[in-house]
């Protein structure tokens, strides 16, 4: 493997695509005309785009033999093009070797292959080549042999489908008798199968009014029998959108959300992000501007028509909520599959403008980067499933005493979980 630096963008000597638009356009199709005719890769910093450069040999190539072998990079091709699935696959690699593997002199995962991180890509195969180990723990995870946690979780999933169907609620029972399509799911049709990407919204404090709202909820990832812990916000925050006083809340119950973009009007700001399958989902809305959402917002209804800009996206590191209404995800720390917290403040980016500096989207790249290398082959959507925190007092050994646990952990609140 050559010594050169490989970044977003670079291909092997002989593997440039002949038509860089339709390479791209599976990646960009929700871009406008305008980014479409760019014919480069959206990279990580602000403003930053990475075009189609040839380099000598087989360098992009022999990495991602070695990503693919080691389980980062589990179902992608070989094509010697250091595209969207082999950023997520090194920063993937990158983060495994810092916390997994404890080594944080691999410095933070940027997803650029220099000498440093080759230098330990080198040493896993020289210290793990041969025994079990040589594999990480993240690919040899599966829905067949589930952690304990996940199985916990789709078991929650299966019991809330069952409890709702026979006990449907007043907000439940609005998406019942809603009858345009919509990507807010009928309870019928909830997906429970632990092959399924799930992520879990917990929703909380939504009833207390507050004019620039916390990061204050739970977001749990369900993926190839493993569990990751984010948090966020699933409300919105009116001091920071500013835009509208009737801000709009997603409704609880679940909804199909794809692989896509946010931003996608904007160059300099525009990355990978979650969004609507296909029709919209459903919203309430702060229709008296006290800003929470409150029995009598919900007893006014939802909005007539589904909403497609309801995404779910990054807030920073997590000191200030940016959500007009997205479910968002804050990118300081994490809990992993090991349910051990993880810190990544020292890179993690407060905002876009940060993002020039060296810093990055912290945990937030790792939510996006576990669901594009371990989705299953040919799976583009989610499952994401939205619930209050006193929703989850259907399993036995969730309450929203252990919730509020989870998110100070989560926060630096409180000790690991």
């Amino acid at each position: 493997m050559s010594n050169t630096s490989l970044r977003l963008g670079k291909v092997d000597q002989g593997s440039m695509p002949e038509d860089k638009r339709k390479f791209l356009s599976v990646y960009h199709a929700a871009f406008g005309p305008a980014l479409q005719k760019k014919l480069m890769f959206r990279d990580e910093a602000d403003g930053l785009w990475q075009p189609f450069v040839e380099v000598p040999g087989t360098s992009v190539k022999d990495l991602q033999q070695f990503l693919k072998e080691a389980g980062f990079m589990p179902k992608s091709s070989l094509d010697g093009i250091f595209g969207y699935a082999t950023q997520a696959s090194v920063r993937l690699f990158q983060e495994y070797v810092r916390t997994v593997d404890g080594i944080a002199e691999i410095g933070s995962p940027d997803g650029v292959v220099g000498p440093n991180t080759m230098r330990f890509i080198e040493k896993w195969k020289a210290d793990k080549k041969g025994t079990p180990d040589f594999v990480c723990k993240w690919a040899q995870a599966s829905v067949q042999n589930p952690s304990d946690e996940f199985s916990k979780w789709i078991q929650l999933l299966q019991k809330a489908k069952e409890h709702y169907l026979a006990n449907v609620n007043s907000i439940l029972q609005l998406s019942e008798s809603y009858t345009k399509p919509t990507d807010t799911q009928k309870i019928k049709d909830w997906n429970t199968a632990p092959e399924a990407i799930h992520l879990i919204g917990v929703r909380r404090n939504q009833e207390s009014s507050a004019f620039k709202r916390e990061n204050d909820d739970l977001f749990v990832l369900l993926i190839n029998g493993m569990v990751f812990k984010f948090w966020g916000s699933t409300d919105p925050s009116q001091g920071i959108a500013g835009k509208r006083k009737d801000e709009a809340f997603l409704m609880e119950g679940q909804h199909t959300y794809k692989f896509g973009w946010h931003k996608v009007s904007e160059e300099k700001q525009v990355y990978r992000a979650l969004k609507p399958a296909n029709f919209g989902v459903l919203v309430f809305r702060d229709r008296d501007n006290d800003n929470s959402l409150t029995a009598a917002d919900i007893a006014k209804g939802l909005d007539a028509q589904p909403n497609l800009s309801i995404n779910i996206h990054w807030s920073g590191k997590g000191e200030t909520n940016y959500s007009a209404g997205c479910q968002v995800i804050a990118g300081q720390s994490y809990s992993n599959h090991e349910d051990k917290v993880i810190d990544c403040s020292a890179f993690a980016s407060p905002g876009y403008a940060d993002l020039a500096k060296g810093k990055t989207r912290g945990a937030y790249n790792v939510f996006t980067d576990l669901l594009l290398s371990y989705a299953p082959e040919g799976v583009q959507t989610i499952a994401y499933t939205l619930g209050r925190d006193e929703s989850f007092l259907l399993a036995d050994d969730i309450d929203e005493n252990v919730i509020a646990k989870w998110e100070g952990s989560l926060k630096g609140n409180e000790g690991i979980v």
